[in-house]
Parts: structure tokens; C-alpha cells; sequence
């Protein structure tokens, strides 16, 4: 049978960047077809290849036996093909309904819009994919997995034959990525071929037909999901063995710097929190999603102070009212969503790294560049950020080297306390190695780290002590490296444990 989508040696270049290098990729029907690769390996440019955004420099697209020879986002639509990104692209002021009666219906001239219809539609779409979302909801008043949800009920509207998924799941609850789940194997049902891109391992042995690596911008490997392990898998991404993605503690814990007792907040859902975070020592956060671990970490950080409770840093009871002093008394915090609170993609790197700092960097209203840059020079080239320099904007960086400066403009604030919101969402393999030791490294330099992450594997690796959330509290504390299991059953409430 011959492949829906059929991508052969196509090359593209960026001026003197080369970002595919004779790259070849076979779509089937009724297959889910995952592409990996780490960030730069050239995975979006295939992507707005074959979605008309780019032309080929060299190579060819054929869709169902058809050449394509008009690059353009009209003609993938009317070859059948959809993309479904991880920043949906709708119309907020809009309803739901009135967002996918656009993308399904033909603009005619002086025409009268049904809005009965839509309503039908857009519910019949929605109840498709077990989606529980009214249709005349505005979809500014929707979280980003609901959006995207509102994303696959276009492409399954407009009868796609193929639908590409880009990191799909990286916003979503665990109810909704089941959902999505049903949705791609029922899309296979029905003879849909799906591209999946996902830095999830574990979604792509779960979902996968076949796989395909993508390294520097070259195809490296096609492999059936069945033969090939994780192991095999990482070692292509990354053109390496990683057989040391957790690094191991390097000496016992010091003094207490954090303590919590009976801490609780009423706004945010969070109750009778205790528990104590030693120098350099690495806690991780595991749970649930809302469970109540970014609540906590917002309560520390005095985003939603705390109501109810006592804080102590190094014996000594303090309140912390809001950011403002919890840096002043040694605490960073990396957030979870590094588009909106982590990297200002429009500004240099040195500005980034600096953000937190501009009072004693700048003392007296100066604007002191050289310091900042020279500042900027010496995170880059100990984290081994890969930049052109420290006045390269922050959107020029791959989704790793933006998490690396995210960490620098805490690190630049010389903290005791470090709180990271899963660290390594959304980067590939290779950059989660290098994040994963550099907190080692600071944790060896005596840093307490709070890690939050939803990675169990992460938690586990990397964790000397793990404290389970549910509901809102401390249900267990566990040591690090204990079985999956214990971990899941006191996040399911099975079980109640302690260190």
C-alpha cells in the first residue's frame, strides 16, 4: 500500500543554517507515527514542511500519491492535513462554537451564519472526543488543555487524514490526556494516519505505531515501537548512551533551612503542610495534577501567602507577604510555565538572567552593561548554554537552553533555597541530562532544592526525599529512589508512609 504522506531526502536551509539535511519520513494510514528528536533537531521545520508554512530547498512531499508543488497553509488544508499546536491558535473573544464553525465552514458572500448549527456541530465534535465543554463558552475563560482539546475538535471536524500533534500532552491532566489518548486511537481506527511529537517516552511506546529520530537535522532511524527500546531510542536522539541521567547525591545533607508547621492557605487549597528542607539536600514534590503542589510552592514563595501555619528559614520565624521578601531572605523560584514566567523571549539573555538582581546590579540607578553581560558570560559558559552570546534574544534559545536561563536568574541571586516547577517539561532527553546535573551539582554546593515535577521516574532519580501531595497536603514522605508503586498508591491515597 502505498504511504498517505511521503517526505523523500527534502532539504531546508536558513541561510547558512542547514536545518534538514536530506530528511525522508513515510505516513501510513491508520498509523500513529511518532517523530523524536531533541530541541534543534530539526522536527518543527519538517512540521511547517509539511503543513505549507516552508518549501523544501531540495526533496519532495507527496500526499496520497499526489506531488505536492504549492507550498502553502491553504493547500495542506485541502490535502487533508491538520496540525494541532501546543499554543492553540483561536480566537479568544470568540465562543467555542463560532471558533470551529470558522474553521469548518466556507466564507460565501452575503451568506447567513446558523448559529443553531454551529452549536450542534461544535457539541457533536466535542462529545466525539469526550470533551465536557459548552459550546458557547468564550475561549479566553479556557485552560490551555481545554483549548487544545477545542483544537482536535476542529481537526476531527474537518476530516483530516492527517493529523500532526505537537507535545499534546504537555499541559494537560491526566483525565484529559486519556481523553486525548482514546482520540488518537480512534483516529487510527478510522484510517487517520498521525504524526506525534512528544518528549514523553512513555506516550510513544503507549501510543506509537513506528518511530522516527530525527538528530541534527538528518533522519538516523525508522524503527517499529516494538523493536526498539527506551534505552535504544534515547542513544539515537542523542547520539550518545545515557546511562547516567540521574547523577547520585554527593554527600549527607547539612542544617535545616526551611521548616513548615501545620503552613495552610484557604485561597489556594492547601492545608497542614509540614515539613523540613535541609542544605543541599533535593526534595521532590510528587502528586497528582491539583493536588496542591504549585499552590505550595506559590505559599513559599509569597505569591498566596499563607493564612494559617509557621515558617521558619535557618531557626527563625518569618511571614512572607509577598516576592519581594521571600528573595530577600534567600528563596528563588523557577516557574512552571516558562513562556509566561520564565524567559522574556523578546529580550537579551543577559537581561533575563539579570531580572532579579537590578537593585545591586544597578545600585543608584546606573546602568552598569558590562557587569551585566560579563555576569551574563560567566552562567553561559558554566551551564553551557548554547547561545551566540549574551545579547542573543531569548527566543533565538532551544526550549532547554530557555530553562537554563530561567534557572540563571535565580542562581544570579545567590539563593539558599531553590523551589523548581518541573524543571524539564518539554525538553528533550539530552537537555533534561544536563539540567538534571547541574541540581545535583547545586545541590552538592550546599543549595536546598525544592523540585516539583510530574515526571516519576524524575521524582525518583532525583529526589532524596520525596514528599507526596493529595488534597492539598502531605499525605507520605518516602526516600528517594522508592518503588513507582509506593509513589503512585500514597498519590492515589492507598496508602499513608513515612521516612
Amino acid at each position: 500500500m502505498s504511504p498517505l504522506l511521503k517526505v523523500h531526502s527534502v532539504t531546508k536551509n536558513f541561510g547558512a543554517v542547514r536545518a534538514l539535511r536530506g530528511v525522508s519520513f513515510e505516513l501510513h494510514s491508520g498509523e500513529v507515527h511518532a517523530l523524536l528528536g531533541e530541541n534543534g533537531a530539526g522536527k518543527s521545520t519538517l512540521i511547517k514542511i509539511i503543513t505549507g508554512a516552508h518549501a523544501p530547498d531540495a526533496g519532495s512531499v507527496s500526499v496520497g500519491g499526489e506531488l505536492v508543488t504549492q507550498f502553502s497553509p491553504r493547500e495542506a488544508h485541502r490535502l487533508g492535513i491538520a496540525c494541532i499546536y501546543q499554543q492553540p491558535a483561536l480566537f479568544p473573544d470568540l465562543s467555542v462554537a463560532e471558533n470551529i464553525g470558522l474553521r469548518l465552514t466556507q466564507p460565501r458572500a452575503f451568506s447567513r451564519v446558523s448559529h443553531s448549527d454551529q452549536h450542534a456541530n461544535s457539541l457533536a465534535l466535542l462529545h466525539r472526543i469526550g470533551a465536557e465543554i459548552d459550546p458557547q463558552r468564550e475561549i479566553r475563560t479556557l485552560s490551555m488543555p481545554e483549548q487544545q482539546l477545542v483544537e482536535i475538535a476542529c481537526a476531527i471536524g474537518s476530516g483530516a487524514r492527517i493529523v500532526i500533534m505537537d507535545e499534546p500532552t504537555a499541559s494537560l491532566t491526566q483525565k484529559e490526556q486519556h481523553l486525548l489518548f482514546a482520540v488518537v486511537r480512534d483516529l487510527r481506527n478510522h484510517g487517520v494516519g498521525v504524526i506525534y511529537i512528544s518528549h514523553r517516552l512513555e506516550e510513544i511506546f503507549a501510543l506509537a505505531d513506528c518511530v522516527t529520530v530525527l538528530r541534527d537535522g538528518e533522519s538516523v532511524g525508522t524503527n517499529r515501537i516494538d523493536d526498539i527500546d527506551e534505552s535504544k531510542l534515547i542513544a539515537l536522539m542523542v547520539g550518545r548512551e545515557m546511562s547516567h541521567m540521574y547523577p547520585a547525591a554527593d554527600g549527607a545533607p547539612g542544617i535545616t533551612v526551611l521548616s513548615l508547621r501545620e503552613i495552610g492557605c484557604s485561597e489556594a487549597g492547601v492545608h497542614g503542610i509540614s515539613f523540613e528542607l535541609r542544605a543541599g539536600e533535593i526534595v521532590g514534590l510528587a502528586g497528582l495534577v491539583g493536588a496542591g503542589r504549585t499552590e505550595l510552592a506559590r505559599i513559599i514563595f509569597g505569591i498566596t501567602p499563607a493564612d494559617s501555619g509557621t515558617m521558619e528559614l535557618r531557626g527563625k520565624r518569618v511571614t512572607i507577604r509577598e516576592p519581594r521578601e521571600a528573595i530577600g531572605l534567600g528563596i528563588g523560584y523557577v516557574p512552571e510555565d516558562r513562556r509566561r514566567h520564565g524567559v522574556v523571549l523578546e529580550m537579551p539573555i543577559s537581561q533575563n538572567m539579570t531580572m532579579a538582581i537590578h537593585p545591586t546590579l544597578f545600585a543608584g540607578g546606573w546602568l552598569r552593561t558590562d557587569a551585566e553581560n560579563q555576569l551574563a558570560q560567566g552562567f553561559i559558559n558554566a551551564l553551557e548554554i548554547k547561545a551566540t552570546g549574551p545579547g542573543a534574544p531569548g527566543e533565538t534559545l532551544s526550549g532547554g537552553n530557555q530553562q537554563k536561563v530561567s534557572l540563571v536568574r535565580w542562581l544570579a541571586t545567590k539563593p539558599a533555597i531553590l523551589i523548581l516547577d518541573e524543571p524539564t517539561q518539554g525538553v528533550d532527553v539530552g537537555a533534561k541530562s544536563e539540567i538534571h546535573r547541574i541540581i545535583r551539582e547545586l545541590a552538592g554546593r550546599g543549595l536546598a532544592v525544592l523540585m516539583i515535577s510530574s515526571d516519576l521516574p524524575e521524582i525518583i532519580g532525583m529526589s532524596d526525599r520525596i514528599a507526596v501531595m493529595r488534597g492539598g497536603t502531605i499525605v507520605a514522605t518516602l526516600r528517594g529512589g522508592s518503588a513507582a508503586h509506593d509513589v503512585m498508591a500514597a498519590a492515589l491515597g492507598q496508602t499513608k508512609a513515612a521516612a
